[in-house]
């Protein structure tokens, strides 16, 4: 079954923070590799870090940096997002450069392709990236308000999309993720919306705006679709991952409930003066997001979010059960949760 007939939804709660400032300075994108790997795409607007993917793992321990700062092979200067291939080879999307680069896990430089402009097969401002199920890479050509389709190797196949605000038209599009079924879910970065493709590229439909101003996207980045056909979206200036179901229902939001751990909890720990000032603080605003970016869910249903204000990434797990037909009534027009 691609799509769950319904869920017994019980929760989603707070397992883990991993990183910190200085090593993960401005994460955008995370996905978890084999033997308890991480892989942590920053791009830093600060002096420390660059860009990079930075290496960790379950335990919070800082292994090294794939690529660095620059134009050369390997290189990078406004990552936006990371791919695993089955090899676990990584794959980064580079908006500066107007490319995409394939590194090996232990650092070495494999292939790259793209180059600017806005004739099929160029990029101008690529950002998401998304495998099919006949392994070509979907790309979201920015500036070009457009997705394209490559071979793995960067040889291009075809295209679709154009600037708007009507049904199947982008107004810079950011994130890009393929359920199944092969359905295409797109961030519609400045139409704060997200839009529901076919397989083919042709409209289905569209969500993230609501007459309830609180449930409106804003600027949404990052998406993911997990294996019950729900949708997560980095809701980036509301300070949030939003989570819908497969028909784009509101299902609830996530904003934030990190602890300090790990490497963060031992720099503070031998730091007086961090210590002091986070004596002297509320800790209430620690927890929370700030301007998410990217979000990844996997095979065990663990959500990863890339928290890029606080320089970290927040990790959940989804706790549902799949629901058979015989075990719940048939939809209600206008549900009520109340528990007594």
């Amino acid at each position: 079954m691609t799509v769950a007939d319904a869920l017994f939804r019980c929760g989603f709660p707070y397992v883990k923070t991993l990183g910190m400032r200085r090593v993960t300075s401005g994460a955008v994108d995370v996905v978890p590799g084999s033997e308890n790997i991480v892989y942590v795409l920053v791009r830093a607007d600060i002096p420390i870090g660059g860009c990079c993917v930075r290496i960790l793992n379950w335990d919070d321990e800082d292994l090294g940096t794939i690529g660095a700062t620059g134009t050369a092979d390997g290189s990078f200067e406004w990552p936006t997002k990371l791919l695993l291939d089955n090899d676990e080879n990584l794959i980064v999307s580079d908006e500066a450069l107007n490319r995409i680069t394939v590194m090996s896990k232990d650092g070495s430089f494999i292939s790259k392709f793209g180059e600017a402009g806005d004739k099929e097969g160029q990029l101008n401002r690529p950002s998401g990236m998304a495998f099919d199920k006949d392994d070509n890479l979907l790309i979201v050509d920015s500036f070009n308000h457009r997705i394209q389709k490559f071979t793995k190797n960067g040889e291009y196949i075809s295209s679709w999309g154009e600037y708007g605000s009507n049904e199947g038209q982008f107004d810079h599009p950011w994130g890009i993720a393929i359920r199944n079924d092969g359905h295409i879910f797109v961030s519609d970065w400045k139409n704060n919306r997200i839009q529901h493709f076919t397989e083919d590229g042709s409209f289905v439909g569209k969500f993230g705006q609501f007459s309830n101003n609180q449930l409106n996207l804003s600027k949404p980045a990052g998406i993911a679709i997990d294996q019950d056909g729900d949708v997560y979206v980095a809701d980036r200036h509301n300070n949030r991952v939003v989570i819908f179901d497969s028909n784009g229902r509101y299902v609830q939001k996530l904003l934030g409930d990190s602890q300090l751990t790990g490497m963060a909890r031992e720099y503070v720990r031998t730091n007086p003066v961090v210590l002091r000032l986070r004596e002297m603080s509320q800790l209430d605003d620690q927890k929370l997001l700030r301007f998410p970016v990217g979000v990844t869910i996997d095979k065990n249903n663990m959500l990863w979010i890339a928290d890029y204000g606080s320089h970290r990434v927040q990790v959940y797990k989804k706790d549902a059960e799949r629901l058979l037909p015989h075990e719940l009534e048939s939809p209600r027009n206008s549900p009520k949760l109340i528990i007594n």
